[in-house]
């Protein structure tokens, strides 16, 4: 019994030494411009997810979705957000191949997380990724405002889709009720 537990736990040193060996002398690609391997999104979302939970606070949007107030966040959203997620004429962002990992093409694949999440995410940033903290550069109020625009975009009033269809040409009707298939999605 006693050999047993020993190999577990030189098991376990051999495996964080040979971690730290591969980090240390730069095995590890660190090139933005390719494809995650499929469980290195895995931890990585999941681990997103589990901070998210643990320290996000579960604060209500102060804001109320009125009209007005959602063509601000759609205009704020336009531009401080669009550069990375996605434009508002249904184009994908010229920089989702160039980060890693790629921001979530938000107005293609719309978010599935409570208005909290979206929200800490917007306000807090996401670390090593190319995600800005936000609160250095908006409101308050600027930040619930995407909050708001961004948890409401597959049901947005006619006022706010009238606003969208003027503005970028393209209806945000058409693309309701298709298939929701987000980039990233929220686990409980």
């Amino acid at each position: 019994m006693r050999n047993f537990i020993l190999g577990i736990i030189v098991t376990i040193v051999v495996a964080i030494v040979v971690g730290l060996v591969v980090a240390y002398f730069g095995l590890m690609p660190t090139n933005a411009d390719v494809t995650p391997p499929e469980f290195e999104q895995h931890i990585a979302m999941s681990a997103l997810d589990a901070s998210m939970e643990r320290h996000a606070p579960r604060a209500a949007n102060p804001i109320p979705a009125t009209d007005d107030n959602l063509i601000a966040g759609m205009k704020l959203y336009t531009m401080n957000c669009a550069v990375c997620h996605g434009t508002l004429d249904y184009n994908p962002s010229l920089l989702e191949h160039s980060m890693y990992p790629p921001p979530p093409q938000i107005i293609l694949h719309p978010l599935d997380d409570p208005e909290w999440h979206i929200y800490y995410a917007v306000r807090t940033g996401v670390r090593y990724t190319g995600m800005a903290a936000w609160s250095k550069a908006l409101s308050e109020q600027d930040m619930w405002k995407i909050t708001a625009f961004l948890s409401h975009l597959e049901k947005l009033p006619p006022a706010v889709q009238d606003n969208w269809e003027k503005s970028f040409g393209v209806s945000p009707k058409t693309h309701q009720g298709g298939e929701h298939n987000g980039t990233h999605e929220h686990h409980e």
